[in-house]
């Protein structure tokens, strides 16, 4: 949570409020990468993420990886934990938003849609057979 808190982006402390309030409910989870005992990146599966029209579940959201970690795969390996863990629990399919094109296609995802967020901005939604 602390972690959450003080990274870089504005989602961490959004990230870090939900963990305080146990706002994740049935098979809602956080994943945390580590580099030893420290925590260098996160990201969670939720039922709904932050979408007016919320047409799509399980969401692998809030993916971040510490600057300094980038490139060496955590985004990769977060990405098949969530992906596993959905899998597990009953999950054919996994959804992630992002504006980021180039990205988890890697993760085998492709474009399916876009989707205008509470801001009124349009976000990329990409899926991925589990």
């Amino acid at each position: 949570m602390a972690y959450a808190r003080g990274c870089s982006w504005v989602a961490g402390a959004h990230l870090a409020d939900m963990m305080r309030d146990a706002a994740f409910t049935d098979w809602e989870s956080v994943f945390a990468a580590l580099a030893g005992r420290r925590v260098v990146g996160f990201c969670t599966l939720m039922k709904t993420d932050y979408y007016p029209e919320n047409r799509y579940s399980p969401w692998i959201s809030t993916v971040f990886v510490d600057k300094g970690f980038r490139g060496g795969g955590i985004c990769g390996r977060l990405v098949e934990t969530a992906c596993e863990y959905a899998r597990k629990a009953g999950f054919h399919r996994a959804f992630i938003p992002s504006d980021i094109v180039g990205l988890y296609e890697k993760y085998g995802f492709h474009q399916i849609d876009s989707l205008a967020n509470y801001d009124g901005e349009r976000d990329n939604i990409f899926a991925r057979d589990i």
